[in-house]
């Protein structure tokens, strides 16, 4: 039997898959939850040890329910958030809670790199533009605010890769957490170690770095047993959470673009050679010689999830939201929202930007709130296929996955509003299935053909409802000028 396993390390819950590589189909996967701490404005952080202890409750589950499919699994890959800041003592143990890459406090340190450094030529040779997430700016803040932990670092890495050094030993990083850090150098596949040194960064704190199908190293003995697993299995790279999810989706083709609909909001269009844009950032696919723009929103899910909060709705109450939410005409009765709860990676690159609630008056209802969230997000996306298209590059397939394409309002929405078919996997597990596909391609099991035509996941097609087109433009009209006029008030 092919089995294979995946682990996505999400922004809010972790999430374990057993992929049956000869049918195609996914056997059995669990989920569980923890926080996203964001105890101060703009910052984003989560604890490593929950990462662990819930892995290994999610592992557990699925060994309680098939032990059988978890003692055949013959390969294992982890796949997370990008670029998380995760940092090691000598002992290979976190010595704080993780930096997460949505994390927008660094305005002060970005401002200081920036006038030391000559940030065209940084973009030139990292392939994206000098921005919140870059991992250097989070390490100056750290150096500044908290000088006590600094003596006890040994390493930089991300999510992903820990937890795939506890599983290996290996805490080597995947290539894309390097060219996402803003301090890996591409054309040369090297560290920047000058820049580092420059702004009083170790350049040792930063190692090997493996592609996401390389074998990094083999399941260790303690770690098998508790599994109920073969020991010694090989444990892949890994990969980038939304590349796994553009794996997984079978974003493979040039032209082929994914909306991501998960905690934060990501949009990949995929290019057949590396392909720089000052507005977005650039990763390696984890097929071979396929490469993705790549855009970022802050706040996607995470959104939904604040405004849940808010009104203190379970979310047992989603599908009722959805459905009161569906009755609210498009543009939800002049309601728009800016999603910039955490500030804003691309297209603006604005750590300082900040959410908004336009055009509230006392006849609108939670549903139209709940329905301006969703709207807002489709907006996000709008925004990046533009910036995509003024570049010149047409997008052929449109794909949308992760939680948020559970909701076929929220999925209507895209169409309508992007005015573009869309085809939607509504019961895709997502980066976990991209992680199992990584596994079973580095061990030589994927079978030499389109993801597409492997998988077996439910699959729907949204067409664009033209009526809606107009009631969209002027929603998306105000969204851009609102962040525009009123970008100077921000501090």
């Amino acid at each position: 039997m092919n089995w294979v396993m995946g682990i996505d390390i999400g922004t809010t819950a972790v999430k374990a898959l057993i992929l049956d590589v000869a049918s195609g189909r996914y056997m059995a996967s669990s989920s569980e939850e923890y926080p996203l701490f964001s105890e101060h404005a703009g910052w984003a952080e989560a604890d490593p040890d929950a990462w662990v202890q819930h892995m290994n409750q999610a592992v557990g589950r699925l060994q309680s329910s098939f032990p059988q499919e978890v003692k055949e699994v013959r390969a294992l890959a982890v796949c997370g958030m990008v670029p998380a800041v995760v940092l090691l003592d000598e002992n290979n143990r976190p010595v704080r809670r993780s930096i997460q890459q949505s994390d927008g406090r660094t305005g002060q340190e970005l401002a200081e790199v920036r006038r030391v450094m000559d940030v065209d030529a940084l973009y030139r040779q990292t392939g994206s533009m000098l921005n919140q997430q870059h991992v250097l700016p989070k390490l100056l803040w750290l150096k500044t605010h908290e000088p006590e932990i600094w003596p006890r670092i040994k390493q930089v890495v991300g999510s992903y890769d820990y937890i795939r050094g506890l599983l290996t030993g290996n805490f080597g990083v995947e290539s894309n957490w390097a060219v996402e850090s803003g301090c890996f150098d591409f054309s040369r596949q090297s560290w920047m170690d000058g820049y580092l040194q420059l702004f009083g960064i170790p350049a040792n704190w930063f190692g090997a770095v493996g592609e996401a199908q390389d074998v990094a190293g083999y399941l260790e003995a303690r770690t098998a047993e508790r599994w109920g697993m073969r020991a010694k299995i090989p444990v892949m790279y890994g990969s980038a959470d939304h590349v796994a999810s553009a794996l997984a989706a079978g974003v493979q083709e040039s032209g082929d673009l994914l909306i991501k609909f998960g905690g934060a909001g990501d949009i990949l269009y995929c290019t057949s050679e590396p392909v720089f844009h000052p507005q977005l950032y650039f990763d390696k696919h984890d097929v071979p010689g396929k490469y993705l723009l790549n855009g970022c929103m802050a706040a996607s899910g995470s959104l939904v999830r604040w405004f849940l909060d808010r009104i203190k709705a379970p979310d047992s109450l989603l599908p009722q939201l959805d459905r009161q939410a569906a009755e609210i005409p498009p543009g939800s009765d002049g309601l728009v929202i800016l999603p910039y709860f955490l500030g804003e990676k691309t297209p603006i690159l604005n750590p300082s930007a900040r959410g908004m609630v336009f055009g509230l008056m006392l006849h609108h209802t939670d549903a139209h709130l709940f329905r301006a969230v969703l709207e807002s997000v489709i907006y996000g996306f709008r925004h990046h296929v533009d910036v995509i298209a003024e570049a010149g590059y047409s997008i052929n397939r449109v794909f949308a996955t992760n939680g948020g394409a559970k909701s076929a309002l929220w999925r209507q929405i895209a169409a309508d509003a992007l005015q573009v078919p869309l085809l939607a996997f509504p019961q895709h597990p997502g980066s976990a299935m991209g992680a199992a596909i990584v596994a079973a391609m580095g061990a030589g099991q994927f079978p030499h053909r389109p993801v597409l035509e492997v998988l077996e996941t439910q699959r729907v097609w949204h067409e664009p409802n033209p009526a809606a087109k107009a009631r969209y433009d002027r929603g998306y009209f105000k969204y851009r000028a609102l962040y525009e006029k009123t970008k100077d008030l921000l501090d």
